[in-house]
């Protein structure tokens, strides 16, 4: 099992939505790195719901990887913004994962939180000037950040896919 971190803005869509629905297409990625990184994550692995572009951004919950990378299907809808017209069927560019929510956290942890943790002083999240909406986590980060917002690990890994 492998660990993420998956950005979304709340007001787009948020943990809570992510709750409410049970299942969601994480599509719309248009980043070579982070398309990688969704190409790399396997059912199972778990992911931080990271909130972002708000006045206090945060991770709000875990989430799962309930279904590994497929083709973006908005890549070839001519009406949407993330269409791109170089993409075609036969060799899409951009990649989609399908993600259900685990938990949410007790409490939002804060990006402020997150800098002043000592196993994240690598974490490309807490660098100043990092974009990317997904980023791998490694254990040691993934246990740091849930027992900041009031979960363990060891607790979710038995949870149902």
């Amino acid at each position: 099992m492998r660990y993420w971190l998956l950005k979304s803005e709340p007001d787009v869509f948020s943990f809570a939505d992510l709750t409410r629905v049970g299942r969601e297409p994480w599509n719309g990625v248009r980043n070579y790195q982070a398309r990688n990184f969704l190409r790399e994550m396997s059912v199972g692995d778990l992911a931080l719901f990271y909130h972002s572009n708000t006045k206090a951004p945060g991770v709000a919950g875990v989430a799962r990887v309930i279904r590994a990378a497929y083709p973006d299907d908005l890549q070839f809808d001519g009406a949407s913004p993330y269409f791109d017209p170089r993409s075609s069927r036969d060799e899409p560019r951009w990649s989609m994962v399908d993600v259900a929510p685990v938990r949410p956290l007790a409490r939002l942890v804060t990006l402020d939180e997150l800098r002043a943790l000592p196993q994240l002083a690598d974490f490309a999240l807490v660098r100043r000037g990092n974009r990317l909406s997904v980023l791998p986590v490694t254990p040691a980060q993934m246990e740091a950040v849930l027992r900041a917002g009031g979960l363990s690990l060891e607790a979710l890994v038995g949870e149902p896919v």
